[in-house]
């Protein structure tokens, strides 16, 4: 009776309390916290251990899920390291959007990098390439990783650009700045990283600039 009185009187089952906005925007926000520690985890144990001899328990462990939570976010161990790559992407088009309209498109592209690699550890970006050396499988991933980030570089420029007869040259940017960024990023490794990110990154658009002089 006291269920029926509540019905009749406007309360909402569970099944649509469960179904509302706000519990679906809590449940979506709780399933990426746990995809970023799981991440998290992840890259923190390749780097400490090695690709091959971190187990998907370890992960699991690490971020305190079940292995079977695990396979809810990922395929895989690979999957893990695309879905960092992604991130990467993700902020970038962030930092892209957010810089003055004024800029020149290489200007942007510049900034919105420069911005954006502040955030990585050279430490760990030595580690992570020299992980990414040692197994055949991140090698591939690898060269995805530079398509995405030029995908996201031309979208970022092209949703800022002024007009229509501008988006071909947003993918010509995107195509430039990516491609001196892996050259000059494998050679910023190669040397050490003993130089700033944001220095590097400097260094690599002035060299652009100078060959399109």
């Amino acid at each position: 009776m006291k269920a029926s009185k509540a019905v009749r009187e406007g309360a909402k089952p569970l099944s649509a309390v469960a179904k509302s906005p706000l519990a679906a925007g809590l449940r979506q926000r709780k399933q990426q916290e746990t995809r970023e520690r799981l991440t998290r985890a992840a890259m923190a144990l390749f780097l400490e251990r090695g690709f091959e001899a971190t187990t998907i328990d370890d992960i699991a462990a690490a971020a305190d899920v079940s292995r079977r939570s695990f396979f809810h976010y990922f395929a895989s161990k690979e999957d893990v390291v695309s879905a960092w790559q992604e991130d990467a992407a993700a902020a970038l088009v962030t930092e892209i959007l957010a810089r003055p309209a004024d800029e020149s498109m290489l200007t942007a592209a510049e900034n919105a990098i420069a911005a954006a690699i502040k955030r990585i550890d050279p430490a760990e970006a030595a580690a992570m390439s020299q992980l990414k050396r040692d197994n055949p499988a991140l090698q591939a991933r690898d060269q995805l990783k530079y398509e995405k980030l030029e995908r996201a570089l031309a979208e970022g420029l092209a949703r800022r650009a002024k007009s229509k007869s501008d988006q071909p040259k947003a993918r010509l940017v995107a195509m430039i700045a990516t491609g001196a960024m892996r050259v000059g990023g494998e050679s910023w490794i190669g040397e050490g990283t003993r130089e700033k990110p944001e220095a590097f990154v400097k260094r690599t658009f002035d060299a652009i600039r100078a060959i399109l002089k």
